[in-house]
């Protein structure tokens, strides 16, 4: 059996990474050496907080956003339906279908209008 050994690449000598070079300009190696420094720990938690108060706020404005889109085609619909039904009912309350409807159980329109009764002060 034959030994395990490292092969080279050739040619990926001199790659550098972007986050090697960023990691060796900023030098962040010597704050973490003895630990993360206690004094960072209040503003990190309050740009976590920052953080997740962002996201909530983010998931609550698509979610109102959903529900305005989801009511408007719905007041759509019902607009639709408004009109129809008002056509229809301003069609069925003109006289002249009043009167066709009401044919039909024997009822007839009057020819003659109608006479009005004035009583006198003395009838009130």
């Amino acid at each position: 059996m034959s030994k395990n050994t490292y092969k080279i690449n050739k040619g990926k000598e001199n790659k550098i990474s972007l986050f090697s070079m960023i990691g060796s300009k900023l030098k962040l190696d010597a704050l973490f050496d003895e630990g993360l420094p206690s004094k960072y720990i209040p503003h990190i938690l309050f740009l976590t907080a920052i953080g997740i108060f962002y996201i909530g706020n983010n998931h609550w404005a698509e979610k109102t956003i959903r529900k305005i889109d989801k009511m408007r085609v719905e007041v759509e619909e019902l607009r639709a339906d408004f009109t129809s039904l008002k056509a229809d009912y301003m069609f069925a309350s003109k006289q002249s279908e009043v009167a066709r409807k009401v044919s039909k159980i024997g009822l007839i329109e009057s020819s003659t209008p109608p006479n009005k009764i004035i009583l006198g002060k003395s009838e009130h």
